[in-house]
């Protein structure tokens, strides 16, 4: 389904196919220089398809387009022309082909700045690692990116930093990943099992030094002790512009949650905020974002 709107040369696509060809390598490749071009996609929905098979590839409701039409035309444009890169979820690092290390991040906080970009006008890069299927972005001036490890979010973020005017470093990374990845399932076996873990690439102390004149970096600190010396330490050490610090202390904070209580810290300056829902504490963010 193809939208268009003469006045602005503005094309909006909500493509609709079975599942095996909106994941087939030529599609996408497809999508993506379409998106090139200036143009933009709405994701399809997931559901039952014309095939009786199940998952993405439903053109999204019309309703929804419709809502989604009238938020572009809508939105604030104080961030309009900008580019911003947005981690968001957890990584995931394999054992085995069906075990891995993890961590409880659910990517609400992620998406929902995303969201708050693209309501202001961004075109927001969405680097997400492995989430729930309800969670779905809906603007089309959001082009989202799976990954499932560290080493492939670190590949995709060091790819767009350059091109980005900020950052926001949202995702829960995986420090360590297993040394050895077994090829097929590691049988119970009632001995002593052993997992050497390697560090993995630090992706905000990378961007940290990637970092240009004109760029904004924006990381996150989720803390159990010492909460805000370490995230002062955090700040200095990744080079960010400011650290946005919560803590699992705080009753509604956190992963899984759909309230966060933040403090942003700067170089000279720290400001607490009350608990709200995580869509709420992105406009926060973003408010300072666009002070900075």
């Amino acid at each position: 389904a193809f939208l268009l709107n003469r006045s602005s040369d503005l094309l909006v696509i909500a493509p609709a196919m079975d599942l095996d060809m909106y994941a087939h390598p030529s599609t996408q490749q497809n999508l993506k220089t379409l998106q090139s071009y200036g143009n933009h996609v709405i994701e399809p929905g997931t559901g039952f398809l014309a095939s009786k098979l199940e998952g993405k590839g439903r053109m999204e409701e019309p309703e929804n387009i419709v809502a989604c039409l009238e938020q572009f035309f809508s939105q604030q444009e104080s961030l309009r022309g900008k580019k911003v890169l947005i981690t968001a979820g957890p990584t995931y690092e394999k054992i085995d082909p069906v075990r891995f290390i993890g961590n409880y991040s659910s990517g609400k906080m992620g998406f929902a700045l995303a969201n708050e970009c693209a309501n202001r006008g961004a075109q927001v890069e969405l680097v997400c690692g492995t989430v729930s299927s309800s969670m779905q972005v809906n603007y089309p001036n959001i082009h989202r990116i799976n990954v499932e490890s560290a080493q492939e979010m670190f590949e995709a973020c060091k790819e767009l930093f350059p091109s980005m005017d900020s950052a926001i470093l949202c995702a829960a990374v995986a420090d360590f990943a297993p040394e050895k990845v077994a090829e097929q399932k590691i049988k119970r076996t009632g001995d002593e099992m052993v997992i050497r873990l390697k560090p993995n690439p630090d992706i905000a102390a990378s961007l940290g030094q990637m970092k240009k004149q004109g760029q904004t970096l924006v990381g996150f600190a989720l803390e159990t002790n010492d909460e805000e010396s370490n995230a002062q330490a955090k700040l200095k050490k990744k080079n960010f512009d400011f650290i946005v610090l919560n803590s699992l202390k705080d009753e509604g904070a956190g992963f899984r949650t759909d309230t966060n209580k933040i403090t942003i810290i700067t170089a000279d300056n720290k400001k607490d905020y009350p608990l709200k829902s995580k869509e709420e504490v992105a406009k926060d963010i973003i408010d300072e974002l666009e002070r900075l």
